[in-house]
């Protein structure tokens, strides 16, 4: 999950490429004339229809969606429609639930199990799921981009559940996403739950939207993905099989067993819990399999909400079912409860207390140490509440949430002594010295190097003193981001210390997307990818053939992962980051060749390698005998001779290439080429100073890089810290690289100095 950059780095707006221009030699540019092309005879224009033919006509195409929830019961109901006659349906992601049991059913009341995922999105919430049929009716797509503001629609859904519904309204206006991702299409029309995954058509009978939510204001106005963007999809599809599928972001049941439904899943070392469970006050439980010492014993976990007005935490002494003890926040209070039965007048709340060390909308680590005579409770090491209460003593551990609470946890544990022990002495030199610098020492260097030993409570201290004072809080925000730099840093260069052979490919590909995610679980993907490689490693017979085992590793991550390469929106910091491509199954070439290189060393392709050529990361197999293919995973694996390798080349050069022009990338290499990536999407955004820290990485790992010098010289320039823009263009023009207006450089040098 990408987050918010400071407040201070937004200030620099102009893109660096501007003042570049006016410093290194431009080049110009070709202009493209296009072809002249007899024009065709003007088409009549599509009949319009009534609002009565076009429900009667669709009506066969729509169909209601539902999947399988905890117990058998049936979970969400939404909408979807046919898009192909062999058997393609699309709705919303979040319609069909992630590893759920789905199934369609046709307005002639017919019903059909989905078979696979033909294709999906997290980011845009769009699907396409396949059914066994060869008859089906598929409704005709629009040009969602032809689309005005005003034009007439109707709507077609299954409203709470009900069968078939038509309403017909207009488009209100063309938005774009709160992350400014995707353009959405603003409808008026009433919007119920069910709606979700309907198509919203023109007065012609054509498809221009997906219906994916409803307004949080008024249930008049709701909101639709544009038709264009499903497209893609049905041009490049991820396809998962069903069995596949249900795996995915699944609980394993030999560890977690889910009751009272609601709906758990799991993402590399988060747990989520979303929807109302079954239990009086939407209670719903996710009970661990560990098993639970003797007493004393103690359980712990951290825990986000994302509504304080929720609650969710610990649940323990659990009989797995109705009685258990829960220690949760609840209203912004950490409250002791013990639940005795499914109702009501079954449970107690044994105390309930505020608490400052409780951080609102954060993560928090909540503790309970269960002895024979009292119950401790604690959050961030501090002890908040002790009962005497000895009703409940045995059963298992886990996991609550209540009512429409969405809650995440990691780190669960269960054992003897699970204290973290909290140096007071530590804490408050570190803060003396956060202190010092907030009365005015202006030396932030030294604040850093003070707290760069204890960096991850250091920049807890600074988040806690920016939330304290009232004015120079865009300081200490910009504060705690460089120190975690720092840190990412840090770790990356104990990476590289060590021999190429190695070196942690997967590693440093996690620290680069931890660069901008501070609560990144490294250990938890690294883990993750251990679960990814078993599946595949449980698939391959003993004495099995290096072609075979090169085949059966691209169907298991092409073909029953639905790995793909990036469809909508290649540019997104996301296909850049391996937790977000592992979740998502979407990246660009060099991160799914990352991936790839790692799987494919699980199974005894220790000879594959990263082969960097212009405008495409491949990866090449390189046996000591036979042949030795390229291939291409943003294309689903598939394998390429030199001559397509080399038109690739051109294609992006001009030139002609050989194979002595693309030698096997090493592990840094490949890293820094992640981290051009990441400086080029800033570069070319209207926020190019976010690219300073991705600079800081890149020189720390290769300082003789004059171009990334250059850049980051101009975006501190930018961004007013001129001291240390100073410091760059003096290392170039002492090293005077080749290509530079050098001039240039030294009025901009002379320019600062005054």
């Amino acid at each position: 999950m990408q987050r918010d950059r400071s407040p201070l780095l937004r200030r620099a707006r102009t893109p660096a490429c501007a003042l570049l221009l006016a410093i290194i030699a431009s080049a110009g540019s070709q202009a493209r004339a296009d072809d002249k092309k007899e024009m065709p005879p003007p088409r009549a224009s599509p009949k319009r229809l009534s609002v009565e033919k076009i429900s009667a006509e669709a009506k066969p195409s729509v169909v209601r969606i539902s999947y399988t929830g905890r117990g058998g019961r049936r979970g969400g109901i939404g909408t979807g429609f046919v898009v192909s006659r062999d058997g393609l349906i699309a709705t919303n992601l979040h319609v069909i639930g992630e590893a759920r049991p789905i199934e369609i059913e046709f307005s002639d009341g017919s019903r059909l199990p989905v078979k696979g995922i033909h294709a999906w999105d997290r980011r845009l919430d769009l699907a396409i799921v396949r059914v066994d049929a060869d008859q089906l009716p598929p409704l005709k797509l629009g040009d969602s981009d032809l689309l005005k503001q005003g034009a007439e629609i109707v709507a077609l859904g299954n409203p709470q559940g009900l069968d078939y519904s038509v309403v017909e309204g207009v488009v209100s206006a063309l938005r774009e996403a709160e992350d400014d991702s995707v353009g959405l299409l603003q409808l008026a029309i009433p919007v119920e739950p069910g709606n979700s995954g309907g198509p919203i058509l023109d007065r012609t009978g054509r498809v221009h939207g997906i219906m994916t939510f409803k307004s949080a204001i008024t249930d008049n106005l709701g909101f639709a993905m544009p038709v264009n963007l499903l497209k893609p999809l049905l041009q490049k599809p991820n396809p998962v099989p069903m069995e596949r599928w249900l795996t995915i972001g699944a609980l394993d049941p030999a560890r977690w067993q889910p009751l009272m439904g609601a709906r758990w899943s799991q993402w590399a070392g988060v747990i989520s819990a979303r929807e109302f469970g079954q239990g009086f006050g939407g209670r719903s439980l996710c009970i661990s399999q560990q098993r639970v010492p003797e007493l004393p014993l103690e359980i712990t976990v951290e825990v986000r909400l994302d509504d304080e007005s929720g609650a969710a935490g610990l649940a323990f002494a659990s009989d797995e079912g109705d009685v258990h003890y829960g220690f949760y926040p609840s209203a912004g209070n950490l409250r002791l409860t013990r639940f005795g039965g499914p109702d009501v007048y079954s449970w107690e709340v044994l105390d309930e207390v505020s608490s400052q060390d409780y951080h609102a909308g954060e993560w928090n680590r909540l503790r309970v140490r269960v002895e024979e005579d009292r119950i401790l409770c604690f959050v961030n090491g501090t002890q908040v509440i002790e009962s005497q209460d000895k009703e409940l003593r045995h059963g298992k551990a886990g996991l609550c949430k209540f009512r429409a609470t969405e809650a995440d946890f990691r780190k669960f544990a269960i054992g003897k002594n699970l204290q973290v022990s909290v140096d007071r002495k530590l804490i408050a030199r570190l803060q003396e010295s956060i202190s010092d610098y907030s009365k005015g020492d202006p030396d932030s260097e030294k604040l850093l190097e003070a707290l760069h030993d204890h960096s991850t409570t250091g920049r807890r201290l600074l988040l806690e003193k920016a939330q304290e004072l009232e004015r120079g809080v865009e300081e200490f925000h910009l504060l705690a981001e460089q120190l975690h730099w720092r840190d990412v840093l840090a770790d990356l260069e104990a990476v590289f210390k060590e021999e190429e052979k190695n070196i942690d490919l997967f590693h440093a590909g996690l620290l680069i997307a931890k660069i901008d995610n501070p609560d990144l679980d490294v250990e938890a993907y690294r883990e993750e990818l251990d679960r990814l490689a078993q599946g595949l490693v449980t698939d391959i017979p003993a004495g099995t053939g290096r072609v075979r085992k090169l085949k059966l590793l691209n169907e298991y991550l092409f073909d029953e992962n639905g790995f793909h390469g990036s469809r909508t929106d290649y540019y997104s910091r996301s296909n850049s980051y391996l937790n977000e491509v592992i979740d998502d199954r979407e990246g660009l070439p060099i991160t799914l060749s990352i991936l790839y290189i790692e799987l494919a060393k699980r199974i005894g392709l220790h000879e594959m390698v990263g082969v960097s050529i212009p405008g495409r990361f491949l990866v090449q197999y390189r046996p000591r005998k036979g042949r030795q293919p390229y291939i291409d995973v943003f294309d689903g694996g598939k394998e390429l001779t030199w001559e397509e390798v080399a038109a690739i080349g051109k294609s992006y050069t001009g030139s002609n290439i050989d194979p002595g022009d693309v030698p096997p990338s090493t592990k840094k290499e490949i890293i820094l080429r992640m981290l051009r990536n990441l400086i080029g999407i800033e570069l070319g955004s209207e926020e190019s100073a976010n690219a300073i820290p991705y600079l800081n990485l890149y020189l720390a790992l290769a300082p003789e890089s004059p171009g990334e010098r250059l850049n980051r010289a101009l975006l501190l320039y930018q961004n007013s810290d001129h001291a240390r823009a100073r410091e760059d263009l003096r290392w170039l023009l002492d090293r005077k690289p080749a290509g530079m207006n050098l001039d240039r450089l030294e009025m901009l040098y002379e320019r600062l100095e005054q």
